[in-house]
């Protein structure tokens, strides 16, 4: 059995090398145009598995791996698929509720619910929407990774179909709104903060750049799927609640700017992505202390965990900058603020020679925190970065998606 898998590895990157070698020149040519992953660094991974990297090579085997199960299990999502319904009265619009609210003890009812910040109400988890993103966001980027290592059709395929089913097939799409996230019962059916359950879909986006050309993704397609987007943006930058969740000054609003420069990026409206790029430039000024902490995180319940992700962001919208030759890696505001400093002030901990001080309900995890290093290791030329990450946590070090889009 054990030569069986090796032969069959084998064949496998056989077929893998026969396109390569044909395409690569005209690959050279001509780099993916996402906007998150980095056209040239996926280049660069998919030459080195011609050349048959040992480390790329795995990696890759790893991701069809976890490709091949998404299309073994063929698994499709919809806003439509949840039991409740919205205070609309129609099931397209998403809808989810508080995570950290949770019925009064003291009301018979329960309401108004009760915030327990940090602490999950497992109702959470009773209407599927924000679930069934997570993993259209998951499936869609595995698949489109695969397909664009392989040139294999059936990865772009099924890619297209989950796409189509949230987004575009008229009986089971999303309304490009988000009236109804993260409501509070008897307080709100919607709130502003519900924006950050959509803050992933430039996951999409890139996914849908990365399998055009392929058999089941016409450029009819990808239009539809500008517009979604284009009305989204439209709904985020005009509506009270996204109006809301623009005004937020911790990882709410920066995942606000990484959201609106997406969206503004994909489906060329390019006079608001440069519009929140200097927003988020005013972000930094005011979420950041000149020592490169963030107190608008470390006062949460989990602030090792929102630190990480308040930084994320940070470096989301850096990347997306460069679609618009902005360099946010070296800004630095009046103050001297700047997105290296936030990096900075969490190596001490991340090294252990300091013990995080800062109220933490979870135990700390190192998921995120190996992102940011690789990406800081190349955007800041430091490889102590790199160095740092591979020694914290090797298994998230070693993810496909680690070695293979950074």
């Amino acid at each position: 059995m054990k030569n069986l898998k090796h032969v069959t590895f084998l064949l496998l990157f056989s077929g893998v090398l026969a396109v390569s070698a044909q395409d690569v020149k005209k690959c050279a040519n001509n780099l993916p145009k996402t906007i998150v992953l980095e056209g040239a660094v996926l280049q660069h991974n998919y030459q080195r598995i011609i050349e048959n990297d040992p480390e790329k090579k795995a990696a890759l085997q790893s991701l069809l791996s976890k490709a091949n199960k998404i299309l073994k299990e063929a698994k499709l999502y919809s806003v439509m698929d949840k039991k409740q319904v919205p205070a609309s009265g129609d099931k397209h619009d998403y809808m989810s509720t508080g995570p950290y609210w949770w019925p009064d003890p003291t009301k018979p009812d329960g309401l108004p619910y009760i915030r327990k910040d940090g602490l999950r109400n497992p109702e959470y988890f009773e209407i599927t929407d924000s679930q069934e993103m997570d993993k259209v966001e998951d499936d869609t980027e595995i698949l489109a990774l695969a397909y664009y290592f392989t040139k294999e059709d059936k990865y772009a395929n099924w890619a297209s179909k989950i796409i189509k089913t949230w987004f575009l097939n008229p009986e089971t799409k999303q309304n490009p709104n988000l009236n109804f996230g993260q409501a509070i019962p008897g307080l709100n059916t919607g709130r502003g903060i519900g924006l950050i359950e959509t803050r992933g879909l430039f996951r999409v986006i890139d996914a849908a750049i990365l399998i055009q050309g392929s058999s089941n993704w016409s450029g009819e397609d990808h239009l539809a799927l500008k517009k979604w987007f284009s009305e989204y943006l439209t709904w985020l930058t005009e509506s009270p609640i996204g109006k809301d969740e623009a005004d937020e000054h911790n990882n709410h609003g920066t995942h606000y700017s990484v959201q609106a420069i997406s969206y503004a990026i994909f489906t060329d409206r390019p006079e608001i992505a440069l519009a929140e790029i200097e927003t988020f430039k005013n972000r930094l000024e005011s979420q950041l202390k000149t020592d490169g902490s963030q107190p608008f995180e470390l006062v949460r319940t989990k602030s090792w965990n929102y630190a990480n992700m308040n930084l994320d962001g940070y470096f989301i919208a850096a990347r997306l900058a460069e679609n618009n030759q902005i360099d946010l890696w070296n800004y630095q505001t009046k103050e001297g603020k700047n997105i290296k400093s936030a990096v900075d002030w969490l190596m001490p901990y991340i090294k252990k020679e300091k013990k995080w001080e800062h109220e933490q309900i979870h135990n700390i995890g190192f998921g995120e925190t190996v992102r940011i290093l690789k990406i800081a290791s190349k955007k800041y030329s430091n490889p102590e970065y790199d160095i740092l990450a591979k020694k914290i946590d090797l298994k998230n070090y070693q993810l496909d998606s680690n070695q293979l889009t950074f």
